[in-house]
């Protein structure tokens, strides 16, 4: 049987992580509030941000100014996407 959560992104019962995301506290956190739905959107919205900005993920810069791993995106009002962001036509 799934690992169900009340998901805090989409507020309703939704199906949760197979596994913490992060060996600490935080990602129990996660695991225990963040459906799988809302974890790969998010993981989706940090593969555009760093494409969009052109930087590397082992860098610090792109680290600080990915967020949302710190919780801003599932635990407070989120993160907006950046002006020149256009969205693929499909």
């Amino acid at each position: 049987m799934a690992h169900m959560v009340f998901c805090v992104r989409n507020k309703k019962e939704m199906e949760g992580l197979e596994e913490p995301p992060f060996d600490s506290e935080f990602g129990q956190k996660i695991y225990k509030n963040v459906s799988k739905a809302a974890w790969d959107e998010w993981v989706g919205r940090q593969k555009m941000l760093l494409n969009e900005y052109r930087l590397q993920p082992w860098t610090p810069q792109a680290q600080q100014f990915s967020g949302g791993a710190d919780g801003t995106v599932f635990f407070s009002e989120g993160s907006a996407l950046p002006q020149e962001f256009v969205p693929p036509t499909h």
